[in-house]
């Protein structure tokens, strides 16, 4: 059955794909969630307000966080590292990485623990450092839209995660009006940012008519090495101890995309391609020195009498070299290539089944085929690193099958309730492997008894997850969940497996300067979570809004690490620099938090315009039961406070970022200690009807600080004890055209 649905942002069903837009309807964002509020076709408030024909929508749409659109106009600007974008939402930190490629947490969990989609792909770093994260591989202007979900994530929205969702969507297709001649659409935006001298830019242009839409999008951006707010370190020989060596980037981005449809189908089939040249890493002992991949992304959906069809299948081909760039070039004679080629494919079919009026039925199944091959061919005039090809990964393979229900009832316009499995099944194994010639006899006896032992493993995975929401009345609504959820360890902390110095080093994708081996035996995660959230507002939810969400999870076999200790004959050496070797293992561990976010109305005049205050405060504390220690990379207390201004075409933001001492730290992995610090940013934008221009200083007022979650500073000399700092004060500008 066919109905009329307001929707905040691009309709979202299920795929980030919308089957019908049709014309931009002007009109109050939270006036329109209240009259939806009561409709069983209640959906997400995301970007602009738009008037789709449609399905119902998905039952994931009640739960999770929704990006403003404006903010992530101005974010375009301000970053270019997609993962940043997701800033100020309530659960999410970051943890450092290079200048495009640092990696949200959620909730205390990073990396592999979160489900990360680009366009419904699940995208795999295919790196020994990971060094290409999932949102690594989208620029920050491709991005319409951004979902994140906290550590409860319906079984339909993905699996072989623990620690919560983000889905980030392009454009979706946009067509010609019936018996209109064809629709033609293009932008191109460019910027500059001070600090690092980081410029670049982006184009798109599409063609459509009432069946077919062709688009192509094209971005470029380039940055030397950032600044800090001041001197942070007296160890810099090639560059000023305020200059965070190891941090300049380049990269390209291309994608083409052609969509069909008629009134009951819709077809996409996009293909895209990235080349960075090279990306530098503060935290990491290597550097990209190449990164090329290419993509091909075919989606469906289709609607029928009973509800809707879709289907995605996908292609991922990446290949990733490292090696030292200038600054880590101690001697003009160093030099140690490592490649990796990652092979990502998959495919997902999900059926949304409308039972009755109040009750949608969503059933489907996912299988995802991943293939890795890390090896490091021979150190030009090293004695030791050669002759041959030293093999980290030989052939692994990653292949993971799911089937899933999931049933929601709308049993009133005050009950809500969701429940949902999924069941699991995923399949490791790897080759033989192989160490330099040279290498000592110790080592080359440990890859022979590493390929003695069966590194066949299969897991079955089970997740379950329940939710309900309360809407009392116009001003109270209320939600409580509780998921379990597992994850498979990855390739890399199954398999990788030397104890030498070198090759441990080599293997950290967590960037705190140590060294790691990982453990074939590893058994899967398996988080418990419980999570509440209240949300009062006023009537109109046009004045003021209170949310707060405490969360608890508890984590059987979580993956951590500990002091390496002998294996296959061969005993870890002591590093240099403070550093410790580690090895992976399983262990029990709990975090717990609390989100809170606000926001109110301060000024409303026809003459000034609208003034808006906004707060988001997150807390969270991991710890390791079994060692009593704390987990790492745990984000200290945070508070974001705003003014925002709003008149007409021109917005204004004043705002103020508040982190506490990290005291905290996990002690095995030398994590440094990092004090508190207050930053204050500005940002500006007018909007005219083909012009937009974005100006902002970040830093305002240059403090000198350390990023939490930065990872060690080891950007010329790795010794342990210094802290990433953040960027100084930069002043950004950018300048979008469109027609």
């Amino acid at each position: 059955m066919k109905k009329y649905i307001l929707l905040l942002g691009v309709s979202y069903l299920g795929s980030g794909m919308a089957a019908e837009p049709v014309e931009t309807e002007k009109t109050n964002a939270k006036s329109a969630q209240k009259k939806e509020s009561t409709k069983k076709t209640e959906g997400p408030q995301v970007l602009d307000m738009l008037t789709i024909k449609a399905q119902r929508s998905n039952i994931d749409q009640p739960f999770g966080s929704y990006l403003d659109h404006s903010q992530i106009a101005l974010a375009r600007t301000a970053t270019s590292d997609t993962a940043q974008m997701l800033k100020g939402t309530p659960g999410v930190s970051f943890s450092g990485g290079g200048g495009i490629s640092s990696r949200p947490i959620i909730h205390g969990m990073a990396d592999d623990r979160l489900r990360v989609q680009v366009d419904g792909m699940n995208l795999i770093s295919a790196c020994a450092n990971h060094m290409n994260p999932a949102l690594s591989y989208v620029a920050p202007s491709s991005v319409l839209s951004a979902q994140v979900l906290a550590g409860i994530t319906p079984v339909s929205m993905g699996g072989d995660s623990i620690g919560g969702t983000i889905r980030v969507n392009s454009a979706d297709p946009e067509f010609a009006e019936a018996g209109a001649g064809p629709l033609i659409k293009g932008q191109a935006s460019t910027f500059y940012r001070s600090n690092g001298d980081a410029r670049g830019g982006n184009i798109s242009a599409s063609i459509a008519n009432e069946h077919a839409e062709l688009k192509y999008t094209g971005s470029t951006v380039q940055a030397r090495n950032y600044k800090a707010g001041g001197n942070f370190t007296t160890t810099n020989t090639k560059n000023g101890n305020d200059v965070v060596a190891s941090s300049a980037y380049k990269s390209e981005n291309q994608s083409l995309s052609l969509a069909l449809r008629n009134d009951d189908h819709l077809a996409v089939i996009k293909v895209g391609q990235q080349n960075i040249p090279y990306q530098a890493f503060p935290n990491v002992r290597m550097d990209m020195t190449g990164d090329d991949s290419w993509f091909a992304n075919v989606f469906t959906k289709s609607k029928f009498k009973w509800g809707n069809l879709e289907t995605r299948a996908y292609h991922e081909d990446a290949r990733h070299k490292m090696n030292f760039l200038a600054d880590k070039m101690t001697t003009p004679t160093r030099n140690m290539p490592m490649d990796t080629y990652g092979v990502n494919q998959g495919l997902s079919v999900k059926a949304n089944i409308d039972i009755t009026d109040r009750h949608l039925l969503t059933v489907g199944g996912e299988y995802q085929r991943y293939r890795l091959d890390d090896w490091w061919d021979p150190a030009p005039g090293s004695m030791m690193m050669g002759p041959g090809t030293f093999w980290n990964i030989n052939g692994g393979q990653r292949d993971r099958v799911d089937l899933f229900t999931e049933w929601e009832g709308r049993w009133n316009d005050q009950w809500l309730t969701q429940l949902g499995v999924r069941v699991g099944g995923v399949e490791m194994s790897a080759g033989d492997v192989k160490d330099y010639k040279n290498s000592t006899v110790a080592q080359r006896a440990e890859a022979t008894a590493v390929n003695s032992q069966n590194k066949k493993q299969t897991d079955i995975n089970i997740d379950w997850t329940a939710l309900v929401r309360y809407t009392l009345n116009d001003m109270q609504t209320y939600e409580l969940g509780a998921a379990r959820k597992s994850r498979s360890p990855s390739l890399y902390e199954r398999f990788a497996w030397s104890r030498g110095a070198m090759a441990m080093f080599m293997n950290n994708w967590v960037g705190d300067g140590n060294g790691y081996v990982g453990d074939i035996n590893l058994k899967p995660e398996v988080a418990h979570t419980v999570s509440a959230t209240a949300n009062w507002h006023d009537a109109n939810q046009e004045d003021w809004e209170t949310k707060i969400t405490p969360f608890y999870t508890h984590v059987d076999n979580y993956i951590d690490a500990r002091l390496c200790q002998p294996a296959n004959g061969v005993t870890c050496t002591s590093p240099s620099g403070g550093f410790n070797f580690l090895q992976l293992a399983n262990f029990d561990a709990h975090l717990f938090g609390v989100d809170v976010s606000g926001s109110k109305l301060l000024l409303k005049t026809d003459k000034y315009g609208n003034l808006t205050g906004k707060t988001v405060l997150n807390y969270v504390r991991g710890q390791n039961n079994d060692t009593g220690g704390n987990l790492y990379q745990q984000m200290p207390f945070n508070a974001t406070v705003a003014l925002e201004h709003r008149r007409g075409g021109w917005s204004n933001t004043i705002e103020t970022q508040l982190v506490a001492s990290k005291t905290d730290v996990e002690a095995v992995r030398v994590e440094p200690k990092t004090a508190g610090y207050v930053l204050l940013n500005l940002r500006s934008s007018y909007a005219w009807k083909h012009l937009r221009i974005d100006g902002g200083i970040d830093n305002i007022l240059d403090k000198n600080y350390a990023l939490p979650l930065g990872g060690t500073y080891i950007g010329e000399v790795s010794t342990a004890g210094t802290a990433v700092p953040g960027m100084g004060r930069s002043l950004n500008v950018g300048m979008t055209v469109s027609y």
